[in-house]
């Protein structure tokens, strides 16, 4: 399992053995519960973390609810970029939806790779590229996409969340009440596209 974080970096660039042994080497694997959270709202994030195994979900409370606005699975990045880059307080939270495994990375361990392996900052810097294109990518979507579109776009994209995440958290995730989903799964029945399998909340 360890080897799936040498496998992402290769696919971003190519790594000698004594890379790819050093990545192995350096790597702190945690493995968390289901509900547990790698940060809450207030805290100042000092990890980022890539997934291995499970589902980590990212949600905000406002007035009083949880508003989910991104899942990560395996082979995903989970990190609160403002907060460690600038010290200051997150807004959101953090929560392992599944039993969770994930890769532990600190500055610290990064800086230390960079000393022993000065290629590895450019490797860095075009996997945080990637991660904040992802990211803009899914703001950019949520600002145009109605529900509906959110939805079918999920269930192109990441159909297994479908499987793996309660129904109402799938529903704040596309901004509507449970029952505003029912009827938008029924609304895409009715004409005649695949509506993927629920999970029961």
């Amino acid at each position: 399992m360890k080897r799936k974080l040498v496998d992402y970096f290769r696919r971003i660039a190519p790594l000698s053995d004594e890379e790819a042994q050093a990545i192995l080497d350096s790597m702190v694997v945690r493995t968390c519960p289901k509900g547990t959270h790698l940060l809450m709202a207030g805290q100042v994030s000092t990890e980022a973390y890539f997934v291995l195994q499970g589902c980590v979900r990212q949600y905000y409370v406002v007035d009083g609810e949880e508003r989910s606005n991104g899942f990560f699975t395996e082979d995903d990045w989970v990190l609160s970029i403002h907060s460690m880059m600038n010290g200051t307080p997150a807004d959101h939270f953090l929560v392992c939806a599944e039993d969770t495994t994930v890769v532990v990375g600190t500055e610290q361990r990064e800086q230390d790779l960079y000393r022993r392996f000065p290629r590895f900052e450019s490797i860095s810097r075009m996997v945080m590229q990637k991660v904040l294109a992802e990211q803009q990518g899914r703001f950019a979507a949520y600002l145009t996409d109605d529900p509906e579109q959110r939805y079918l776009k999920l269930s192109r994209t990441r159909p297994d969340i479908f499987q793996r995440i309660p129904q109402y958290q799938l529903a704040s995730y596309i901004g509507v009440k449970p029952e505003s989903l029912s009827r938008i799964r029924k609304r895409i029945a009715t004409r005649g596209k695949p509506v993927t399998p629920r999970r029961k909340a």
